[in-house]
């Protein structure tokens, strides 16, 4: 056990695009890694992968292994899953932290498989146990009714998937990125590792990649989120919370008690078993503020709560509240704020 050292962060890019996901897990990373004394590394694997490289050293990582290849243009399950098996068994981290993506959630579980370790799937927090110093995961359990705290403290490594939007970003220092594209001396270490696998042992083929036609929420990033619960009445309260939003620069979100009745489909969902967001200013319309729903919220800096029910559970969570029908309050908050 004492010879597994250090925590790792996968990046997830493709194409030279990242997921925000990563960074946010740099940096609470980096966090453990000081808390621990140890040192945080980023592994990035992928296709001309020099900016993501950069990217990761501006974040904060303190080292970062490379793997730059054609064969990992675009993501495979046998081609990512192999690489970090291998270099997992080579470095020997202690804990190694992947986004819950679609891309993360399929090779996390593969990796954790082929090394005979634990995994915590779909976190929403990370610490440290102070009785084992094991790295706690808290993921929400019984259907989000509950969260449990699981630690790993007989293999090695640890590992846990994180969903995106529960950390923010570090600090981005221009000047570190500077550094290694230049190739300039930097205190970030670069580690640049072959490929590990061939074309020929990937046992799937990618033959076309075709855009999903579907409409896509980014509520992870979104700086405003207004959010409806069944308190709107109907599925045509959407139309009054999507022109309120659309007014002042935000996107729409709703409770699970909306996605249960059919008014909005899934993906627009917030709380434990929905999506963790951490926007600039979160308006709660009509929602009643279940602790499921709260937990996905923490990471708000503003929340902005309007109901009829004056004891409703959100405005203890709300740093403002107003008591009311929205069809009321809404058009007067939209002129109030594009007045501001």
């Amino acid at each position: 056990m004492d010879t597994y050292k250090g925590i790792w962060v996968f990046v997830e890019t493709e194409q030279g695009y990242t997921q925000k996901v990563s960074y946010e897990l740099i940096s609470k990373g980096k966090a453990l890694a000081e808390e621990k004394k140890c040192r945080m590394t980023a592994v990035v694997i992928g296709s001309d992968i020099d900016a993501v490289i950069g990217e990761a050293a501006a974040y904060g990582a303190d080292q970062i292994i490379a793997v730059d290849a054609p064969v990992y243009e675009y993501y495979s399950t046998d081609g990512y899953a192999v690489t970090m098996t291998e270099l997992i068994r080579k470095y020997r981290p202690e804990t190694v932290l992947i986004g819950a993506t679609d891309n993360g959630r399929d090779l996390a579980p593969r990796i954790a498989c082929a090394l005979q370790t634990g995994l915590t799937a779909d976190c929403t927090g990370i610490g440290i146990d102070a009785k084992t110093g094991c790295i706690a995961w808290t993921r929400p359990t019984f259907g989000g009714n509950l969260m449990a705290t699981i630690i790993c403290p007989t293999e090695r490594p640890q590992m846990g998937t994180v969903r995106p939007g529960v950390f923010a970003t570090g600090l981005y220092e221009e000047e570190k990125k500077r550094k290694i594209l230049e190739k300039e001396e930097c205190e970030v270490e670069l580690i640049r590792e072959k490929a590990r696998i061939t074309e020929r042992q990937i046992r799937t083929k990618l033959l076309k990649r075709i855009k999903e036609i579907t409409e896509t929420v980014e509520l992870e990033g979104a700086e405003i989120i207004v959010a409806g619960g069944k308190g709107i009445g109907g599925e045509g309260g959407f139309s009054e919370l999507r022109k309120f939003a659309d007014s002042i620069g935000g996107v729409i979100a709703c409770s699970r008690a909306v996605v249960e009745v059919g008014w909005l489909p899934q993906n627009y969902q917030v709380g434990q078993s929905g999506k963790t967001v951490s926007p600039r200013i979160y308006f709660a319309i009509g929602i009643s503020g279940a602790v499921q729903h709260l937990a996905g919220i923490a990471g708000a800096d503003t929340v902005i709560a309007v109901n009829t029910d004056p004891e409703a559970e959100i405005f203890k969570r709300a740093d403002y509240g107003i008591v009311g029908d929205y069809k009321e309050i809404l058009p007067i908050l939209s002129e109030k704020i594009k007045k501001i």
